[in-house]
């Protein structure tokens, strides 16, 4: 007999660590490269200390002279706040009654919930990954009733609950709606309740997954940004927080990619080791070595992911890269520091399954809280403008 308590502990003995592992390694290419610590976390923030320079004891000198006064590594203090990610899965109370004395559907249940889950989970922190904290996926140019169009739509998704603010952080009153449909080639997606004006939502309206503005991961947009300042310090004050960055590329070319490595080995003594690109930029190289008669080696990397390679080097695509750009990454910089990994959040009775107040409908909530950290931002480079095929 299927009932709550056994569904419950189905979800904490059997698919909870099956899920994390999906969550860790599966998402892409470039978190399955990225330790995940639970080092310098302290109460609800990270702090970690960085290193940059190097230690000024050194010098040369005579046999009877002085020796070289001591000057330490130069150290600064990464601060920010965990962010606080979760993913819900909601099952309504008839599909429990109507499995209730057939194991086999109800475990087929749980399964397309679970699988519903660590897709959509799965999305948004690929997405966040490449993000710039603020949560932004879409900022609005037009409307019409409830066709909204954008500038570019391609971190919406069919199914997302998205909420719309003002530049200005204010969140506007048409409240949250869910995202119905996508068009990608007329950059425009179409949202559920009323109709909206463009006088309830203006232009240059920011679009957000719901309650996540400013409470996202710091991706590659904040890192890659030459100005501003983060994790808690002034990039204009520290040097160091600055990655190389070369815009306006045009075609992609060997000399380009190897210019940029060799920038950030000599300047900062780093080692690039992963590549990632949009699918336009990629097919651009492919195209590059093609006409060169290069080879295309291929490496199989963590998580079953496949890659070309550049000098040894991985070089993957992902949808959410910006188009025209690539990234060229020392993944040892980069550390995911959590609290803890993947968990159901339980109650004050030890459930995670609840019913939803009001409704006949029960809910199960995964939670992490985490925070990216690049130790060493000067040790990583990016290169927009390129022309993609």
């Amino acid at each position: 007999m299927v009932t709550i308590s056994s569904a419950d502990k189905a979800l904490k003995t059997l698919y909870l660590d099956v899920v994390a592992e999906q969550l860790n390694t599966e998402i892409n290419p470039f978190l399955a490269r990225i330790k995940q610590t639970t080092s310098d976390v302290w109460g609800k923030e990270v702090r970690k200390l960085a290193q940059y320079g190097v230690n000024g004891g050194i010098g040369a000198g005579t046999e009877d002279g002085a020796l070289p006064i001591s000057a330490g590594n130069s150290y600064e203090q990464l601060v920010c706040t965990l962010k606080n990610l979760y993913g819900t899965i909601e099952i309504s109370d008839k599909a429990i009654r109507a499995s209730a004395s057939n194991a086999g559907a109800f475990v087929n249940l749980l399964n397309a919930e679970m699988e519903g889950l660590v897709k959509s989970s799965a999305l948004n922190m690929g997405r966040m990954l490449f993000g710039d904290g603020t949560g932004v996926i879409a900022k609005v140019t037009s409307v019409a009733s409830n066709v909204i169009t954008c500038a570019d739509v391609k971190s919406v998704v069919p199914g997302m609950m998205v909420d719309f603010y003002s530049t200005s952080g204010t969140k506007l009153t048409v409240g949250t709606r869910r995202v119905t449909a996508v068009n990608k080639s007329a950059n425009t997606f179409t949202i559920d309740g009323e109709a909206v004006t463009e006088t309830t939502v203006p232009a240059k309206t920011l679009v957000t997954v719901q309650g996540s503005y400013n409470q996202e991961l710091t991706g590659l947009g904040a890192i890659f940004k030459s100005t501003g300042s983060i994790y808690g310090l002034n990039k204009a004050q520290n040097s160091w927080l600055v990655p190389y960055i070369k815009s306006s590329v045009g075609s992609i070319t060997e000399t380009a990619i190897q210019q940029a490595i060799d920038y950030v080995d000599e300047n900062a003594g780093s080692k690039i080791n992963f590549i990632i690109c949009s699918s336009g930029v990629k097919r651009a190289f492919m195209q590059h070595l093609s006409t060169y008669k290069r080879n295309l080696d291929v490496e199989e990397l963590k998580g079953g992911f496949k890659a070309l390679t550049y000098n040894g080097i991985p070089v993957v695509s992902d949808r959410f890269c910006p188009e025209g750009t690539m990234y060229l990454l020392n993944t040892d910089d980069f550390a995911l520091h959590q609290l803890c990994d993947w968990q159901w959040l339980e109650g004050d009775d030890g459930k995670v399954i609840k019913q939803v107040a009001g409704k006949a409908t029960y809910t199960a909530t995964l939670v992490k809280y985490a925070e990216l950290i690049c130790s060493r931002p000067c040790g990583q480079a990016m290169l927009s403008g390129i022309t993609e095929a």
